[in-house]
């Protein structure tokens, strides 16, 4: 009955990706409360994850309610594959206004 929220998230997952078979949902619990943690095929991984996160926030949203309701606070950590080709996110520093007061 604990594990329902791993079922939860992996039958949501399953649905969504092309390679089902290759989904894998673990479940480790600690002080802090339930961490899912997903693994799915790299191919998958923008189904899962969706346009700009929309996908995976829903499934986090989800499954933190299936948590709630089973008094646990759960949370979904979505493994990303090796050989992602994710750019770095890019710090970029406005200095026109500090050169403005170095005048």
């Amino acid at each position: 009955m604990a594990e329902r929220d791993q079922k939860f998230a992996e039958i949501i997952v399953k649905e969504i990706v092309a390679n089902p078979d290759d989904v894998k949902v673990d479940r480790t619990v600690d002080e802090r409360g339930v961490l899912l943690t997903l693994t799915v095929n790299p191919s998958d991984i923008g189904y899962v994850i969706g346009k700009q996160g929309q996908t995976a926030r829903a499934i986090r949203t989800l499954v933190k309610i299936v948590g709630a309701k089973n008094n646990a606070r759960v949370n979904l950590k979505i493994n990303e594959p090796e050989g992602s080709r994710r750019a770095p996110r890019r710090e970029e520093v406005n200095t026109d206004v500090v050169d403005d007061l170095s005048i």
